[in-house]
């Protein structure tokens, strides 16, 4: 088979290109080196839907920021992925801050940004009652608001399959050969193609180097999280921004979708493109900056810590999406930094016209369904629609994760999906299970065997969330075996 398109890579930027192209009849396949979509910058960032103050007039940032912003809700409810407009804050302690603060007050004119206001300490404590008593100033954005990012990814790149287009985990590409047609290699196996979608996150500079397009780099910038359990009682309602640097929006405390609490991001430079881990001395940065916007941070109530990497462009501070000037048919979707989650569903819209301009004709699949089918989750459903939901599925009575209330059934739905949850991360992704307090304690025994068997996979063969990710060693089941 020709596919029209090969999108490379399933973060936000590639799952939205992919569906905005499910609009129209076309063949679109998506390759993802990983064996899950979501898995780069997208797994694992602030899931903030910024309201575009922050980024400089006239850039495609503050653009598609802005637009994307607009979007995002109707789209999050056509795909049934948590959204909340909570709104959000940038405080300021001094009257530096308050200059920075009119500063972002007057880009955000500029970029057409609305409900924006300047408020002092007092009237921000009347909103977000854990704000510090430290913060004499805020810029209070009305339009801002949280999703979940993975989520969101997940749903798109189901939603492109759901209307005809194909995802190809595990391709990672190696090789990209012009030959009339694009050959794109992976190890053992290769799809051809008319024309390609560059969105590989940090790894983008690669790929265009590799089809022989542009050369440019692209840096890994890591940031630190600590998220809190569900009952923490200090937890905001808001998203609390401090004055940014050049590094970027600065450590933030905000509310999750899913109703828990976590404070971050750090920003660390890196050389290493793989370098997920976390420091004791970023985990006390971010801990000592959170502090100066928010009053009694329970610790006691930390789940789980983590980083993720942010793909920076090292040239102009700005998004790179272009048609490739040096090979016709490639565009280059990169450097999709923050907002880069926010400006998704402008960047989809963005890619679909690049892809016009450069000569793909499309014709609108008149088939399109924009809202995706997804039962609702057991934890919401009320007692008429868990027992109908029983009486259809037996596997609705046995309840796998306690903390998040995820069921066996909802489980199998997820491995059998669209976009396959290969992996004890992936289910985590999609149902929330491993996701609570035990953070996997009980549940992801359970987990462990739902996957093996419906896979047809030895427990020895399944892995958390990387291909050598191995949860159970094989020499245990050797042992078992001598024994």
């Amino acid at each position: 088979m020709i596919y029209d398109v090969a999108v490379i890579g399933a973060g936000v930027s590639g799952g939205s290109a992919a569906m905005e192209l499910s609009k129209y009849n076309l063949k679109v396949v998506i390759l993802e080196k990983a064996l899950d979509a979501a898995m780069g910058a997208t797994k694992a960032n602030s899931g903030i839907v910024h309201a575009g103050y922050d980024c400089e007039p006239g850039t495609l940032m503050a653009k598609l920021n802005v637009e994307g912003s607009a979007m995002m809700e109707k789209l999050c409810e056509n795909l049934k992925v948590p959204y909340e407009r909570c709104g959000s804050f940038v405080v300021g302690f001094d009257d530096d801050d308050k200059k920075k603060i009119e500063e972002l007050y007057q880009r955000g004119i500029e970029n057409g940004v609305e409900n924006m206001e300047i408020i002092d300490g007092e009237e921000a404590r009347k909103i977000e009652r854990h704000l510090s008593h430290d913060v004499k100033w805020a810029l209070y954005a009305k339009t801002a608001g949280i999703v979940s990012p993975y989520e969101l990814a997940i749903a798109m790149c189901d939603n492109a399959v759901e209307n005809g287009a194909e995802i190809m985990l595990d391709f990672e590409v190696t090789s990209i050969e012009k030959k009339g047609n694009f050959i794109i290699s992976s190890p053992g196996k290769s799809i051809e193609a008319r024309y390609v979608v560059n969105a590989a996150g940090i790894y983008a500079d690669k790929i265009s180097k590799i089809a022989g397009a542009e050369e440019f780099e692209i840096l890994p910038r890591r940031g630190e999280y600590i998220l809190f359990d569900k009952k923490a009682e200090s937890k905001v309602s808001t998203v609390i921004f401090q004055t940014p640097s050049k590094m970027g929006k600065g450590v933030l405390t905000a509310p999750t979708v899913h109703g828990n609490m976590f404070i971050g991001p750090d920003a660390q430079d890196m050389d290493d493109k793989e370098d997920k881990s976390t420091t004791i001395e970023g985990l006390n940065y971010i801990k000592e900056m959170a502090a100066r916007s928010v009053t009694k941070i329970d610790y006691s109530r930390i789940i789980t810590q983590f980083s993720g990497l942010r793909a920076v462009y090292s040239g102009k501070k700005d998004f790179y999406i272009k048609n490739s000037d040096m090979l016709p048919g490639f565009v280059n979707v990169a450097g999709i930094c923050s907002p880069g989650l926010s400006a998704s569903p402008a960047i989809g819209v963005m890619v679909r016209e690049l892809l016009q301009k450069a000569g793909l004709e499309m014709k609108e699949n008149k088939n399109y369904n924009p809202v995706r089918n997804v039962p609702k989750p057991f934890s919401e459903m009320n007692e008429e629609e868990i027992n109908e939901a029983y009486q259809n599925d037996s596997k609705y009575g046995r309840i796998i994760c306690r903390c998040e209330t995820v069921t066996e059934a909802e489980i199998v739905a997820a491995i059998h999906s669209n976009v396959p949850a290969l992996t004890v991360d992936s289910i985590k992704r999609r149902t929330r299970g491993t996701s609570g307090r035990c953070q996997g304690g009980f549940c992801g025994p359970r987990i462990l065997e739902i996957l093996s068997r419906e896979l047809n996979k030895e427990p020895n063969e399944i892995v958390k969330s990387d291909k050598n990710a191995y949860i159970v060693d094989s020499r245990l089941r050797e042992d078992k075996h001598n024994d």
